[in-house]
């Protein structure tokens, strides 16, 4: 597109949102699945739908169907009317607008589907690609393959592991913390299935005690564990930081996939509570979310990692300057490639946006979710 087009559509202001439209749809895991704490056998899509400029934007977050009420019964009418192009505008009001809702949890989810969409239809508008938007650092992202649920048979985890491996993605994730007395035997397996070339992450999502954590870092370190995620509860600080200072120093400590904020982000990096930094454009309050986490890790000289929902964060990864891989989580990657077309696939161990596609690059495929829909 060329520069005096672009001007005719800003010209005052450029177009303003004419509607937002808001959909569930509850999606089955392909069998029951759990982690070190929680169970669960479905995921929930929650997508937002923002017209304007006789564009479309798409957005989304993986919550409960009530994220989808707050949407149609307060933010819709926050957004509509406003610049379609005025992304911060609308996300500051879109945050004042829930102050006696509580900005954790459902609410930032909500501001999150609305702002990946409102990001979405803003580079549309523009006939850009939304790395192009936003200013890319990089041109590609290196992921992790996110899996190896703690419901897994030994055998399933193998595979998955390994399948992963083989396809050219050198690190890859599993669960832990369910049964610790099985922690190592399962640590093991997956070593033996991938290989000493590709490096293992571990996620405990908070099952541990203090002491316990630390006992299991070095027990995992002998298995060449590279990455142990939440291996107490992202809230304890005190605790996150204890295993951070004595864990083995070849093992990075991470959380930060519960934040909604970025205050949330500031204390844990203030308490020194981590190496590597995740966010979340689908919980914390959206693309405008994320990019504020990535400039906060700048801040502290801390790296960033996106957790799930890789159709989401492949851009902002790209154009954010501390971002050091995206989680290529097994759960969403399924979900995208069955609803949306544009669903990019990795190559080499890398996510590279489609820049021949405007904003995200993904089209909703809706006969495809109907049976779904919520």
């Amino acid at each position: 597109m060329n520069a005096p087009t672009i001007l005719t559509r800003l010209k005052d202001g450029g177009p303003r949102i004419a509607g937002v439209r808001v959909s569930a749809f509850t999606i089955p895991t392909a069998t029951p699945e759990s982690d070190g704490t929680l169970k669960w056998n479905a995921t929930t899509l929650v997508i937002a739908e923002i017209d304007g400029g006789g564009k479309t934007g798409i957005g989304f977050t993986y919550a409960d169907t009530a994220t989808a009420k707050l949407i149609h019964d307060t933010l819709t009418d926050i957004v509509v009317g406003r610049y379609a192009l005025d992304v911060s505008d609308c996300w500051n009001a879109m945050v004042a607008s829930i102050r006696n809702l509580g900005r954790p949890g459902i609410c930032s989810m909500a501001i999150a589907a609305v702002d990946n969409a409102l990001w979405d239809l803003k580079a549309r508008i523009l006939g850009l690609p939304l790395v192009s938007l936003l200013g890319p650092v990089r041109t590609a992202v290196p992921i992790y393959g996110s899996g190896g649920f703690t419901s897994y048979s030994l055998a399933e985890l193998r595979k998955q592991l390994a399948d992963w491996a083989s396809s050219g993605i050198t690190r890859v994730k599993m669960k832990v913390g369910r049964e610790p007395d099985k922690d190592i035997t399962r640590v093991t397996a997956a070593r033996e299935a991938i290989g000493e070339d590709t490096e293992l992450f571990v996620d405990a999502n908070g099952a541990y005690s203090r002491k316990q954590a630390l006992a299991m870092a070095f027990s995992f370190a002998e298995y060449g564990v590279s990455w142990f995620e939440e291996p107490v509860s992202s809230d304890d600080l005190e605790g996150l930081r204890l295993i951070r200072d004595r864990a083995p120093p070849e093992m990075d400590i991470s959380a930060g996939e519960y934040g909604y904020e970025s205050g949330y982000f500031r204390r844990m990096l203030q308490a020194e509570a981590i190496d590597v930094l995740q966010a979340d454009a689908t919980r914390c309050a959206g693309i405008t979310g994320f990019m504020q986490a990535a400039a906060l890790c700048e801040g502290f000289h801390l790296p960033l990692s996106s957790h799930c929902a890789p159709s989401i964060h492949i851009h902002p990864c790209c154009a954010a300057t501390p971002v050091c891989h995206l989680e290529y989580f097994y759960d969403h990657v399924r979900i995208e490639r069955m609803l949306f077309d544009g669903a990019i696939e990795p190559r080499d161990g890398l996510l590279a946006p489609d820049l021949t596609r405007p904003g995200l690059g993904l089209e909703f495929k809706r006969a495809d979710a109907a049976r779904y829909a919520v």
